[in-house]
C-alpha cells in the first residue's frame, strides 16, 4: 500500500456526535460484554451488538465508540465503533487529546 493510500484511507474518521461517548475497553466480561472506562469517567458495562460480533473483534485496551442506553445511561451501553491506530492518531489531531486516548 502506497502512501497515498493510506491517507486516503484515514480522511474520514467517525467522531463522537451527540449522545456518543469516547471509551476504552478496560475488561472483558464474557459473551457480548465489556467494562469500558468512558471519557466522561464513568465506567460502564458495553454490550457488542449482533452486527459487530463477528466482524470486529475488540480486546482490552481498544478505543471504542459507546452509546449509553436511554435508560440505566450512567451504568450501561451499546458499542458501535472500533478505532483502529490510525484513526486514533487522526483524533488526536482533531483535538480528541482527552486522558481516554493518551493510553
Amino acid at each position: 500500500m502506497t502512501s497515498r493510500n493510506k491517507d486516503e484511507k484515514i480522511q474520514r474518521v467517525r467522531v463522537p456526535e451527540e449522545n456518543e461517548c469516547l471509551g476504552i475497553v478496560e475488561q472483558l466480561l464474557g459473551y457480548d460484554r465489556l467494562k469500558v472506562r468512558c471519557m466522561d469517567g464513568k465506567t460502564r458495562i458495553c454490550r457488542i451488538p449482533g452486527r459487530m460480533k463477528k466482524k470486529v473483534w475488540i480486546s482490552e485496551g481498544d478505543l471504542v465508540l459507546i452509546t449509553p442506553w436511554d435508560f440505566q445511561s450512567e451504568s450501561r451501553g451499546d458499542i458501535i465503533y472500533r478505532y483502529e491506530k490510525d484513526e486514533i492518531r487522526k483524533l488526536k489531531e482533531l483535538g480528541y487529546s482527552m486522558d481516554v486516548i493518551n493510553n
